[in-house]
């Protein structure tokens, strides 16, 4: 009865949606979306380079395969724990990618060491976009942020719980959903060898329209 009386008042049942915006504060959000935007026409008018910065795990685990089954039987397979391999990117709208691969957990000193290889290569002012996460405010990473602007590499923040805002996870989505073929790979060895293939492959055989994507930055 309450689901009928619920249906024509136009709800419908479905799952809840999981969201951070609640945890934004609104007029920071605002704020940084249009200092990013005008960074953005910045690099669009060939005034400095942006790159998007984030790291991202890639593993076995949670990949069920798919395959044929007898009607109404199920094939099982035995789940099992991988170490994964995480990726540190630097990507530019132009599909440059600059890739660090290592095992084990993030710390301020690795970032550290990336960003200090990444600014060897480095032509002109360059921008990093950064999300919140702890290795990036630590003191010894604010320290390097403030010696790094002295040498024309600035690192701009993106406003909390706002990861829709960088690009960078739309190829984390398309490597991990799209690009990898779980289907041939067995084990992590193989999934790795994959994974530096796309890497390096990337901006000639793996690209990514980001206006198709329908990236938040771009209009």
């Amino acid at each position: 009865m309450l689901r009928r009386f619920l249906k024509r008042l136009g709800y419908t049942w479905k799952r809840f949606r999981k969201s951070l915006k609640k945890e934004q504060d609104q007029e920071e959000y605002d704020r940084k979306v249009g200092e990013l935007k005008k960074l953005l026409a910045l690099y669009q008018s060939n005034y400095i380079d942006l790159f998007f910065g984030d790291q991202s795990g890639f593993n076995m685990v949670g990949y069920v395969p798919y395959g044929w089954q007898p009607k109404g039987e199920y094939i099982e397979i035995t789940p099992t724990k991988t170490k994964g391999t995480q990726v540190f990117g630097l990507m530019s709208l132009d599909n440059e990618l600059k890739s660090y691969t290592y095992e084990g957990s993030m710390t301020s000193k690795r970032v550290i060491e990336y960003l200090e290889d990444f600014h060897n290569g480095i032509r002109r002012p360059t921008v990093v976009v950064l999300d919140n996460a702890p290795v990036h405010h630590s003191h010894i990473f604010k320290a390097k942020v403030e010696e790094w602007k002295q040498e024309d590499l600035y690192i701009f923040y993106l406003p909390k719980y706002s990861p829709h805002l960088n690009p960078i996870e739309i190829l984390w989505r398309m490597i991990k959903y799209q690009w990898l073929h779980y289907e041939e790979i067995e084990n992590q060895t193989e999934l790795n060898l994959q994974l530096d293939e796309i890497l390096a492959d990337f901006g000639e055989k793996y690209t990514i329209d980001f206006k198709e994507q329908k990236c938040r930055l771009i209009d």
